[in-house]
């Protein structure tokens, strides 16, 4: 069963079942669950991003979670290459690699490779996330459209932190973005010899789910949590800063909002989402298979054996 280059692959919403179906797998498969979610990623964020818990963890080998420190702008670069390290231990082993998560640009970046844009000076990013906050997304913009007007097309005007990133990257390399990502980083996967999955959920089951587990987060201290982030007093631009609930959180410490009012704001902010995932898998990875998570773990043992 285990090619050399075999993975597993399980996008999907979230709160869809995803980990659940990723943890029967590897215990059948004595394979390796490697972390897939942009969030996830960081070592602050445990609970409000629903990582395996250490009882799941003891259960299957996991990699890729809680692995980076709050204050990084981790991306998908980073991401790309710590992965390959962890696939190519995974050969070694001979062991099923198996990648799951909701970040659709790291499926995109392992099945298709990436852009290596070299890294950006820390002074360069600091002077352009000042501008964001000082002059507003609109000017930068406008500034983009003259230094790369690809870039500054595919951008909504008030996408605050895709701005930032083009507009650093043109800065301080003098090339566009859109220059870069015609030479990067090959794909870590081959997509031929990957089972591709993305798990579906019925929208009102999905808003159920997603509601019962910001409850349980509460429940298990993720206010607890946020107020240590906060009292770290990072740039709110940072991307875990903006996990979902982080935000609303925060404004229920400071005293602004009611728990409710911040639970329902959470919970709105991942609604969205997930509804964002559905379109932007369905737009960019139209070879993967779609189905409910109760019927993925037979389909997946029979996708092994063809």
């Amino acid at each position: 069963m285990h090619g050399v280059q075999q993975a597993v692959l399980i996008a999907g919403p979230t709160a869809s079942g995803k980990s659940a179906l990723a943890l029967r797998l590897a215990e059948k498969h004595g394979g390796v669950i490697i972390n897939a979610d942009s969030m996830q990623v960081y070592r602050d964020l445990r609970v409000i991003t629903a990582r395996p818990s250490p009882e799941e963890e003891a259960r299957a080998p996991h990699r890729l979670y809680g692995h980076v420190d709050a204050a990084e702008n981790y991306s998908s670069g980073r991401w790309c290459r710590d992965v390959s390290e962890v696939l190519a231990e995974c050969a070694r082993e001979g062991r099923l690699p198996i990648l799951v998560g909701g970040t659709g640009l790291y499926f995109k970046a392992l099945t298709g490779g990436l852009a290596a844009v070299p890294p950006i000076p820390a002074d360069v990013r600091e002077m352009v996330r000042g501008r964001v906050a000082r002059e507003g997304a609109a000017s930068l913009h406008a500034e983009l459209a003259h230094l790369d007007p690809v870039a500054a097309r595919r951008l909504m005007v008030n996408d605050r932190s895709r701005i930032a990133r083009a507009l650093e990257v043109v800065l301080a390399t003098g090339r566009p973005l859109s220059d870069w990502h015609r030479e990067g980083l090959p794909a870590p996967v081959d997509p031929a010899k990957a089972v591709k999955v993305f798990i579906t959920c019925e929208r009102k089951e999905l808003v159920r789910r997603i509601e019962a587990r910001f409850a349980a987060m509460l429940e298990a201290g993720a206010l607890d949590e946020v107020w240590a982030l906060a009292a770290r007093r990072l740039d709110p631009m940072l991307p875990a800063m903006k996990a979902h609930g982080v935000p609303w959180l925060i404004r229920h410490l400071n005293g602004e909002i009611s728990i409710d009012e911040a639970a329902a704001g959470a919970i709105m902010d991942t609604r969205r989402y997930a509804k964002r995932q559905l379109t932007w898998f369905r737009n960019q990875m139209k070879d993967w298979s779609w189905m409910p998570a109760e019927e993925a773990f037979d389909a997946i043992e029979g996708m092994f054996t063809h």
